[in-house]
C-alpha cells in the first residue's frame, strides 16, 4: 500500500484537526495521500454539494489499481446520490484491482455496488476516526494496532484471518461447526433503510450468506425493531450466519427495567430457524478495534461455544 486516495462522500468533518491528523499519520507511514482537498469541503452538513460528491464518487472509475480509496467519515449523504452513481464503471475499476474502504454511511455505497455489479469492497477504517486518533486534549494517539494490522492484510494480501475468543450465548447447540457463505452487511440502520430498494442485494444474491451488522447511538429497542424488519422481510432467515459487531454509545433508561441489547438479540433469535448461527463479539463497528471485511467475498467460519474464527481471501 503506497497510495491512499481520499474521498468525502457523506458528512462534513466535525472539526478541522481530525482529517489533518489522519493525513499526517498516514504520511509518516510512507504513504502518499491523494485528493486531500476533499476534507475541506462543506455544504450544510455535507462534505460538499451533491454535484461535487457525486463527481468524486464517479471519478473512482478512472483511478489506477495501485491506489486504495478511503472515505473521510460517515454521517449521512450518500443515499441521495445513489441513482446517479456509475456503478458498472466503478465495478470495472474494482475488477482491475482498485480497493475501496469505509463503513457507517459508506455501507449504502458498498451494498449498492454489490447489488448492481457484485463487486467486492472493504468495510473498514476511515480517515477521521481510525487514523486521526486524537486524545481529549488534541494530542496525537497512535491508531489501534489491531485495526492497522488487519487493514494492511486486507490491502496488501487481500486476506481476512481472525480468531475471536468470546462466549457465544446465542448458539442453539454447543457442538463445534463450520459454515461458509458470501460476507455482506455493515451498518444496520443504513441496511434497513435499503429494504425494498434496488440498492440492497437480492435474496438470491445473499442466500446462505454471512451477514455482519453494527451500529452506534441506537437504543436496543431500535436495534430490535430494525432486526425485526429484516426478519419480516425474509432477509435474516435467508442467511447461514449472522455476525453481530459493536453496538455502541447508547444509553439505557429506568423504564427499560432490565431490557438490554442481549434481550433484543434473544428476542430475534427465538424467531430464527435453529440452523442459522447468531455469533457475537465481532470486532467491527464504530470502535477503534475493527477488522477490515470484504463485502461480497466468500468467507469461512469455524465456531464453538467459546468463540469463532473467520477467514476470507479475495
Amino acid at each position: 500500500m503506497k497510495k491512499i486516495h481520499l474521498i468525502a462522500p457523506s458528512g462534513a468533518s466535525l472539526d478541522a484537526s481530525s482529517p489533518l491528523a489522519g493525513i499526517e499519520w498516514l504520511q509518516k507511514q510512507g504513504i502518499e495521500v491523494l485528493n486531500t482537498e476533499c476534507v475541506n469541503r462543506v455544504e450544510q452538513r455535507f462534505a460538499g454539494s451533491d454535484t461535487e460528491r457525486l463527481a468524486e464518487i464517479n471519478q473512482l472509475s478512472n483511478l489506477s489499481p495501485d491506489k486504495t480509496v478511503v472515505a473521510m467519515r460517515g454521517g449521512y449523504g450518500l443515499h441521495r446520490l445513489l441513482p446517479d452513481i456509475q456503478w458498472s464503471a466503478i465495478a470495472k475499476a474494482v475488477e482491475s484491482g482498485l480497493q475501496i474502504c469505509g463503513h457507517s454511511d459508506f455501507t449504502v455505497f458498498q451494498l449498492g455496488l454489490l447489488a448492481k455489479t457484485g463487486a467486492v469492497t472493504l468495510a473498514g477504517p476511515m480517515l477521521n476516526f481510525d487514523f486521526a486518533c486524537q486524545g481529549e486534549q488534541g494530542e496525537g494517539v497512535s491508531p489501534n494496532a489491531f485495526m492497522w494490522t488487519h487493514f494492511q492484510n486486507a490491502i496488501n494480501e487481500r486476506k481476512l484471518d481472525c480468531t475471536i475468543q468470546a462466549a457465544q450465548p446465542f448458539l442453539s447447540k454447543s457442538a463445534p461447526g463450520k459454515v461458509s457463505g458470501m460476507l455482506w452487511g455493515g451498518n444496520l440502520t443504513v441496511l434497513a433503510g435499503l429494504v425494498g430498494t434496488p440498492y440492497l442485494p437480492t435474496q438470491a444474491q445473499t442466500h446462505g450468506g454471512i451477514l455482519f451488522l453494527e451500529d452506534v447511538n441506537e437504543h436496543p429497542y431500535r436495534i430490535e425493531r430494525m432486526l425485526m424488519q429484516l426478519l419480516d422481510a425474509g432477509i435474516l432467515e435467508n442467511q447461514s450466519a449472522i455476525l453481530l459487531g459493536g453496538f455502541s454509545a447508547y444509553r439505557l433508561y429506568d423504564n427499560d427495567r432490565g431490557y438490554s441489547l442481549e434481550s433484543a438479540i434473544k428476542a430475534i433469535s427465538k424467531h430464527l430457524p435453529k440452523n442459522i448461527l447468531v455469533l457475537t463479539g465481532l470486532p467491527f463497528g464504530h470502535q477503534a478495534e475493527k477488522l477490515t471485511m470484504p463485502v461480497g467475498a466468500q468467507a469461512h467460519i469455524q465456531y464453538d461455544a467459546s468463540g469463532f474464527s473467520i477467514q476470507s481471501h479475495w
